[in-house]
């Protein structure tokens, strides 16, 4: 893993995350730099100002169905970060090795997966609470950067339903048990009258 030791060097990812990134990806990753302070970002700016806290650690187990009838299963890992005090706020970003400690502390009482895609959960009184997807971890001299991005939303049967292909909607046979692209099954539907 890169190691950032001078001042003078420039930033640098580091290398093996990709998207999306695993929680076993990321620990290796912060286990392998030196003490530094951990940053948030969102779109190259600060997010999470200094003093924050994680409050929360979640293994989260999903189960879910697309419009195209394609069931699927999986986990994440949820870490929430909260403001801190002002005086916490003084005080600087936590490190890597503290916020190391936080999580494993968590993973010794509850079932976190390695392999499970992690994100961090983030709001205030100014910003409602998202779960931001983790882009890069980036070694700047004198501290960590973990960029973060926004979520979006895909329709998950989008070339079943005759939407234009993407590369992570299914393919072949799978694409063949689904809704036809005449159904409608993804297009907006004209409200159902109750009465």
């Amino acid at each position: 893993m890169t190691q950032t030791t001078q001042t003078n060097q420039p930033s640098q990812p580091v290398p093996g995350l990709g998207a999306p990134l695993s929680t076993g990806a990321l620990l290796r990753a912060l286990r392998d730099q030196p003490q530094q302070p951990l940053e948030f970002h969102l779109g190259g700016a600060l997010l999470v100002p200094a003093g924050y806290h994680v409050t929360e650690v979640r293994a989260v187990s999903t189960e879910a169905m697309d419009c195209g009838g394609q069931a699927a299963a999986w986990r994440e890992t949820v870490i929430q970060l909260m403001d801190g005090s002002p005086e916490e706020a003084r005080a600087g970003f936590m490190t890597n090795r503290k916020f190391l400690a936080i999580y494993d502390r968590v993973a010794r009482r509850i079932p976190v997966r390695g392999e499970a895609e992690v994100r961090f959960e983030y709001g205030n009184a100014r910003l409602p609470a998202i779960q931001y997807h983790v882009d890069r971890l980036v070694a700047d001299p004198g501290r960590l950067v973990l960029h973060l991005r926004t979520p979006g939303v895909q329709c998950k049967a989008g070339v079943l339903c005759g939407l234009p292909a993407t590369d992570e909607a299914p393919t072949g046979e799978a694409a063949g048990e689904a809704c036809a692209p005449e159904s409608g099954c993804c297009a907006p539907q004209a409200p159902i009258s109750l009465g």
